[in-house]
């Protein structure tokens, strides 16, 4: 799927002129926590979100809790955090480092830069002009719309679906060693010594998604950890 199948097209903007308080009341009256900012030829110079917002003078939550790393805060950065406590105009506490998508960016890269950025939203943009934006719940959105898969009627023997379970942990670091995984009348035996849970887990998450398998035995024993000396 591509960033255009999932989009908000019908995107509420705000300008850089616009105040601190009015994109406040933009955010409660239309139910959002975010909005592009665009200049006036409708390109995106910023994004605001309430995470800009919910530290005011206006409302007494413009001073950080002291702890010794904010102590050694430098004049500049002490600077533009008073900013953005305290300026009125929406240009002077949105964030202007923004990454954009294009209609046609696929879904797996857009979860990235969402995941990697630390962001709920990110607009989609065509000839650099504000088309939509793809946030957090429309991917949500879009895992809730796709279509039951109906009941596979293929049977599988045990060396098939063992073979089809090492080509989907091939090459991946949490992998079994193929003499650790057993198939026996559609039951998926894991054996061996492993660091850690999760490959456990990981491992029986991929063996059920192959049609098939009745059920996964976990025989593994945790990895030995050495005594301190």
């Amino acid at each position: 799927m591509r960033a255009s199948d999932v989009m908000t097209s019908n995107v509420i903007s705000v300008t850089p002129e616009m105040t601190v308080r009015e994109v406040a009341r933009i955010f409660v009256d239309n139910g959002i926590s975010g909005a592009p900012v665009l200049d006036h030829d409708g390109h995106v110079a910023g994004m605001i979100s309430e995470g800009d917002l919910f530290r005011r003078a206006e409302i007494g939550t413009d001073e950080r809790t002291r702890t010794s790393w904010l102590d050694f805060w430098s004049a500049s950065e002490e600077a533009r955090d008073y900013i953005k406590t305290h300026a009125l105009k929406v240009r002077d506490v949105m964030t202007t480092d923004v990454v954009t998508v294009q209609p046609e960016t696929q879904l797996g890269e857009v979860a990235g830069i969402l995941e990697t950025r630390r962001i709920k939203r990110v607009p989609v943009t065509d000839a650099g002009r504000l088309v939509g934006i793809v946030s957090r719940a429309n991917l949500v959105q879009a895992l809730a719309s796709v279509p039951d898969e109906p009941a596979s009627d293929v049977t599988l023997s045990d060396g098939e679906i063992r073979a089809m379970l090492m080509g989907e942990l091939a090459g991946r670091k949490w992998s079994f060693a193929g003499r650790n995984i057993v198939v026996t009348d559609g039951v998926v035996h894991l054996w061996g010594i492993f660091h850690s849970l999760e490959a456990v887990e990981a491992v029986r998450v991929a063996a059920q998604t192959i049609p098939g398998v009745k059920r996964v035995e976990d025989h593994t024993e945790p990895y030995p950890v050495m005594p301190g000396i």
